[in-house]
């Protein structure tokens, strides 16, 4: 189609900035808290974010199926923008907070569209390539943005890492604007209730995972919304999550492997630089070694829609899921004195398991469902990987906390990783063959 060239700016910049903006602020924040107070809540910058823009990404799937892609997408860059100049421009903590929760709502609205827009403007055999440019984006924020915050913090203010998201959000909306869909929108009404219900049940389900007290209280009532949003939604004539697609058979599979996966080992990039550190490497390095997972992962995405149209989603996601399981082992044996490269390569290993089976998984959510299902469908996908992410750092974290030695800690963390990958491994073999992608291109 015309302007894909602008459209591939558009949201390659929506993930670079969006990526970039999750570490600077990681890295910068106890700058921050010294300049504006508020260390009690210094744990609720991140998870007013992380939070919102879980819960936001299916249900801008689902709106991108009613109303278009280029509206939704627009609309979550603007209010990431404007969530940016409110962070850029707090004066207390609190402040903050609230205003990270708005740049959280259009993070969390921009999340899906990389992958639901190539999905529309990309045959099968392109899509891999296409993921690989959005993966090659995650890669290049774990470089500048350490770079970024120390320059910003040392020669102008910390302000500016939320200001220097202004240009690249205008220039992604100016990019977005030629874009013409090919995908023609499905009216029907906007369940609004549903919607409700599922971002109350989510928001308490994520806060058991973020806060110290109270957390079975925020569990029980997230259950409590969860099932109230089940029951509604078998009745509401146009769900916000329609549960016909988790009767799809391959498609709740994949989302069950995309949730299992990221569970077992997609918390390890949270932990890995805090070994390096320990081990007398410098912020700097321990961000290069995580740029291998980049590489691993891109080496598969590229050539993945080819291979998945020539072998299939089964065979594909075990290897995947095979090579995760190899990963885990080789984190298990890491100790106190595992070389830089030793680390370097496991991470490899661990983006080459993530790139086979997250590409996977996005080409089928778009593949095996109807057009006015895609958007819901492929935000699904990501959905359970962010779930799964925030149950990988929790557990992790937690094991590393109680643990009072370091580095046995770290070997208990990848303990539980290789268990839970080899429960994720099993969750392929349930695939049951599909039709064959060939007849399914992108128009």
């Amino acid at each position: 189609m015309k302007n894909r060239t602008t459209v591939m700016v558009s949201i390659v910049l929506a993930v670079l900035v969006s990526s970039i903006d999750t570490t600077i602020a990681n890295t910068t924040m106890p700058i921050i808290v010294n300049e504006i107070g508020g260390n009690d809540l210094y744990a609720w910058a991140f998870t007013s974010y992380m939070v919102l823009s879980t819960v936001l990404a299916p249900l801008a799937g689902r709106l991108s199926d009613l109303f278009g892609r280029k509206r939704i997408f627009a609309a979550g860059i603007l209010l990431f923008l404007f969530g940016s100049v409110l962070c850029g421009l707090s004066q207390s903590m609190l402040q903050l907070i609230l205003f990270r929760a708005i740049q959280g709502i259009g993070a969390g609205v921009m999340m899906p569209f990389p992958a639901i827009i190539a999905g529309d403007i990309y045959p099968v055999e392109e899509r891999g390539k296409v993921q690989a440019y959005f993966t090659g984006m995650w890669g290049l924020s774990a470089i500048l943005a350490p770079l970024l915050g120390t320059f910003f913090v040392t020669y102008l203010s910390w302000r500016w890492i939320f200001f220097v998201n202004i240009p690249v959000c205008i220039v992604a909306l100016l990019a977005l604007q030629p874009y013409k869909e090919v995908y023609q929108p499905k009216k029907a009404v906007v369940d609004y209730g549903g919607a409700i219900l599922f971002a109350c049940g989510i928001s308490f389900l994520l806060l058991t995972t973020a806060v110290e007290h109270y957390s079975y209280i925020y569990g029980a009532l997230g259950g409590i919304f969860m099932m109230a949003f089940f029951l509604y939604e078998r009745k509401h004539p146009a769900p916000i999550v329609p549960l016909n697609l988790l009767r799809n058979r391959p498609v709740a599979i994949m989302i069950a492997s995309s949730f299992l996966s990221c569970a077992a080992l997609f918390g390890t990039s949270s932990f890995v630089p805090l070994f390096l550190q320990n081990q007398g490497y410098s912020l700097f390095v321990s961000g290069i070694a995580l740029l291998s997972t980049s590489i691993g992962w891109m080496a598969v995405a590229v050539p993945c829609g080819k291979w998945v149209v020539r072998y299939g989603y089964k065979r594909l996601l075990v290897i995947g899921n095979v090579i995760l399981v190899i990963t885990a082992a080789l984190f298990y044996f890491i100790h106190k004195g595992s070389s830089f490269w030793y680390t370097f390569s496991a991470l490899m290993m661990l983006g080459l398991a993530y790139g086979l089976i997250f590409t996977i998984t996005t080409i089928g959510s778009q593949q095996l469902v109807e057009a006015h299902q895609k958007g819901i469908s492929t935000s699904l996908q990501l959905f359970a990987r962010n779930i799964g992410t925030a149950v990988s750092v929790t557990i992790m974290g937690a094991i590393l906390t109680k643990s009072s030695v370091f580095y046995t800690g770290i070997h208990d963390m990848f303990v539980f990783g290789l268990l839970a990958s080899l429960l994720s491994l099993a969750m392929p073999f349930a695939i049951r063959s599909v039709s064959n992608l060939k007849s399914q291109k992108t128009e």
